[in-house]
């Protein structure tokens, strides 16, 4: 049987991580929404929607801040590609809309 001062406890932690994932998934959201104008912005001026100086710049700054707050920087760079590997997909999903939906205007 489990302490019953314990089982508060681990309720009480939990409920801290349950609120944490979902603050993190609206600030993922509300990256998306941002990153969503990039690839827009990108494939109306025509531009690659990867951007390997800047991907290379976020990684080294986040390993950074990842060291400061006592965080594993090699998981920070593993969620950092992951992400920009989620942004990547979607620019180029932008891109190939943007793209036929002006093939379909000059046509």
């Amino acid at each position: 049987m489990i302490d019953p001062e314990i089982k508060k406890q681990l309720a009480e932690y939990r409920q801290s991580i349950d609120n944490i994932d979902a603050a993190l998934v609206h600030i993922l959201a509300e990256r998306f929404r941002c990153t969503k104008a990039v690839g827009v912005l990108k494939a109306t001026h025509d531009l690659p929607p990867a951007d390997p100086a800047r991907e290379e710049y976020q990684i080294e700054r986040l390993r950074h801040l990842a060291k400061d707050a006592n965080l594993d920087p090699d998981f920070a760079e593993k969620f950092l590609n992951f992400v920009i590997h989620e942004v990547i997909r979607h620019h180029e999903a932008i891109a190939a809309d943007y793209s036929g939906s002006n093939n379909q205007h000059t046509a």
